[in-house]
């Protein structure tokens, strides 16, 4: 039998947050402010809107200013999602190297359906993903472990024959809840003062380059050795 790679899909396998902190900055010039460093909206991506906003204005969603400025972002961004988004280098290799191996791959983001497909169509993930389950498509997202439970039962598999890789806390969170080892994505959208080994993965890849060996020893053991 098979099993299904997971992935988060922001800062995980997708090069996003330039795209992300272009539309955050944008927020900034409209109300005449300069617009901040990349470096310093990068480390907040996998937060979506309420993390850049909060960086990029200094709004908390009980500012009354906060709802109007998250919905213009979210304008923003779906009209200029794909001017510099790109897979992360190394990630194509990978995912061809799942296939090879007669195992499966899909993507559990919360990013919102509407703002999630046009990336991914464009990235060309849609031909080979096995299932896509993003931020809408469940009553809950993560860390709740509903999103990567109905990813493995839409694939058709158990949650013991999946593994899990994700960027952010909650994507450990929502791996060891739904039953599945979790991989900590520690080249992703990570602040400067995170401590990854605090989030107890079961394995963390500094680069895309040490996915696979990071993923292979918590595949399912009755794995062949050409799976595996």
């Amino acid at each position: 039998m098979s099993a299904l790679i997971l992935f988060d899909f922001d800062g995980t396998l997708a090069d996003t947050a330039p795209d992300l902190a272009a539309a955050a900055n944008r927020q900034r010039t409209r109300r005449g402010m300069e617009p901040l460093p990349y470096e310093d909206l990068r480390p907040v991506a996998s937060q979506g809107a309420r993390g850049l906003i909060r960086v990029a204005l200094g709004l908390l969603p009980d500012h009354p200013d906060y709802e109007p400025a998250r919905l213009q972002f979210l304008e923003d961004y779906a009209a200029e999602s794909t001017v510099h988004s790109r897979l992360f280098p190394g990630v194509d290799a990978l995912l061809d190297n799942i296939r090879a191996r007669g195992l499966a791959w899909g993507i559990v983001t919360n990013k919102v359906t509407h703002l999630t497909l046009p990336i991914v169509e464009f990235l060309g993930l849609t031909r080979h993903s096995a299932v896509l389950v993003c931020g809408d498509t469940t009553e809950h997202a993560k860390p709740h472990p509903l999103p990567l439970q109905h990813a493995a039962q839409e694939a058709g598999y158990a949650t013991d024959r999946c593994v899990y890789v994700g960027d952010d806390l909650r994507d450990i969170q929502a791996a060891h809840a739904a039953g599945m080892p979790a991989v900590a994505a520690a080249y992703g959208y990570l602040g400067q003062d995170e401590d990854v080994i605090s989030w107890s993965a079961d394995a963390c890849a500094t680069t895309p380059g040490e996915l696979w060996g990071a993923i292979e020893p918590l595949l399912p053991k009755d794995l062949s050795r050409d799976a595996r």
